[in-house]
């Protein structure tokens, strides 16, 4: 086991929410910041942690890539364990690009977990769209909710709407945003405004699995 910690927002509930970071940007970025205050203040317990590479990055005051797939798995089975042991009884796991991605591939085999949400799925590497990532999701039974924005150069609105995607997954779509679900100025949103969205719909969307 790795000297993993939950950081808690929120009242106590049954459910929790956790939420992994991206690939280049720890619990304590903006964006994951955001997501957990936002989610707490309307009523949800959501639990943020740090993969191993990122807590080493942090002690080292330098960046690191992210560890081989099979260790994310890990950590985030531990997670899972750890969320356990201090109470939590449904789970609906998830997070941001990476994060999201390596809870995707786990969701199906966590018996606690109800819900998915994935903020700014990697559906496939920058600049590469003929490697997709999106066969296992196809074998999802389960509820999942993907909040996207519409230019992502990970997966933008055109290419994901060809995937056909599972009918239960809920799309939604942030207008002009890109993968931190940043609009152009010309578009006449905020990044901010489009924080606030993502966070109302998840916190709808997890009211709605209860």
């Amino acid at each position: 086991m790795s000297d993993l910690s939950l950081h808690l927002f929120g009242p106590d509930s049954a459910t929790v929410v956790l939420l992994a970071h991206g690939a280049g940007a720890g619990h304590d970025s903006p964006f994951m910041q955001a997501m957990a205050v936002g989610l707490a203040e309307r009523g949800c317990r959501v639990g943020l942690f740090d993969f191993p590479y990122m807590q080493q990055a942090r002690h080292e005051g330098r960046r690191r890539p992210p560890s081989a797939m099979p260790k994310l798995i890990e950590s985030w089975q531990e997670v899972i364990q750890l969320a356990g042991s201090q109470g939590a009884g449904r789970l609906v796991i998830g997070g941001k690009s990476m994060g999201g991605r390596v809870a995707s591939m786990i969701y199906e085999h966590v018996p606690g977990a109800v819900g998915l949400v994935c903020l700014g799925y990697p559906f496939h590497p920058p600049g590469k769209p003929d490697r997709l990532r999106v066969e296992h999701l196809r074998e999802i039974k389960k509820p999942v909710l993907l909040v996207q924005g519409e230019r992502d150069a990970l997966g933008d609105r055109e290419e994901v709407d060809s995937y056909q995607l599972p009918r239960h997954f809920q799309v939604e779509w942030l207008d002009d945003g890109d993968h931190s679900f940043k609009p152009r100025k010309a578009s006449g949103q905020t990044h901010q405004q489009h924080l606030e969205q993502a966070v109302q719909v998840m916190a709808r969307w997890v009211e709605s699995l209860e």
